[in-house]
């Protein structure tokens, strides 16, 4: 069993490229794998591996400039869920491309997974769902609006284009952890919303608290780790990745026609050409044969998400 830690925090680092080397150390002789993202505004992954050296890196983290007061959340997965450490110096650890946001400067109020349901019951609120359209083809939130976005740095452009559909209203908003919510809701307060409300430790922290039969919650919740997705209490869900778009799907889904192992599924076998299912089928081969020489192809579906 694997302990998995999802962390962030917004923080100054002056110099994030002397962080990475003594990160990158600490994580090898702990046998750690995963994603680490430093930038000049902080630190963002998603890593795994035994409980003691998830813990000795959440300590070494900890103790980094700004660090102390360190978001995680710990959950568990029966299998490896990332093939080899990365830490990464980033331009923004989750890309957004708005630099005049900053988390530091102001966020909206947080809210305890135990007070979401009744905040988001109350008909002069919006409940927005930041994250991507394939997280939330998976499972949302009751009533949640989904902005249908393809990457983080589409939500601006959304809301300049839909911000009139929300004037007198409270807006609530969350994500998978709540990184996502400590940028967009210090973007709406620059955009002048007065009532900025985002859900504290993400729906993974919601998922892990609030009771099954108390849950407005709907689905499983796309997690960036071999994993894909996780339920109620973190248990591990029911989905596998398409390797050839990255997307979600359902065992049941393989057995589709459109469906063939890092070539193609039924949500994006109209997305690619000829050309790029037989390099995808090249590579699946290349793949098959490192396995079987015992190796470890560079681009091995064992799965190595980015975080967010």
């Amino acid at each position: 069993m694997f302990t998995v830690a999802a962390l962030y925090h917004f923080t100054r680092f002056d110099d994030p490229a002397a962080l990475q080397g003594p990160l990158a150390a600490l994580g090898r002789a702990e046998k750690i794998t995963g994603t680490l993202l430093l930038a000049q505004e902080g630190i963002n992954g998603t890593i795994a591996g035994p409980r003691a050296g998830i813990d000795a890196m959440l300590a070494h983290i900890r103790a980094l400039p700004g660090c102390a007061d360190l978001e995680w959340k710990l959950s568990t997965a029966a299998e490896r869920p990332f093939a080899r450490l990365k830490v990464r110096l980033k331009r923004e650890i989750v890309t957004m491309g708005q630099p005049d946001v900053d988390p530091r400067a102001g966020t909206g109020h947080y809210v305890a997974p135990a007070e979401w349901n009744a905040l988001i019951a109350s008909p002069d609120v919006a409940v927005i769902d930041t994250r991507n359209d394939y997280e939330v083809a998976i499972g949302t939130f009751d009533g949640a609006i989904d902005p249908q976005t393809q990457s983080f740095r589409d939500f601006p452009a959304w809301w300049e284009e839909n911000k009139h559909r929300f004037h007198n209203k409270k807006i609530a908003m969350f994500c998978t952890g709540g990184i996502r919510c400590e940028k967009s809701t210090n973007y709406l307060l620059g955009q002048g919303v007065d009532e900025v409300y985002h859900l504290k430790g993400g729906i993974l922290k919601y998922l892990e608290e609030v009771p099954e039969d108390q849950s407005t919650w709907h689905g499983d919740c796309f997690v960036f780790d071999g994993r894909v997705s996780v339920g109620h209490g973190l248990r591990e869900g029911p989905h596998d990745l398409c390797h050839a778009c990255r997307r979600p799907i359902l065992p049941a889904d393989r057995d589709r026609p459109e469906y063939e192992h890092g070539v193609s599924c039924h949500l994006c076998i109209d997305e690619t050409s000829d050309d790029d299912k037989a390099r995808f089928r090249e590579r699946q081969k290349q793949i098959a044969l490192a396995r079987a020489r015992g190796e470890r192809h560079l681009h091995a579906d064992v799965d190595d998400f980015d975080t967010p």
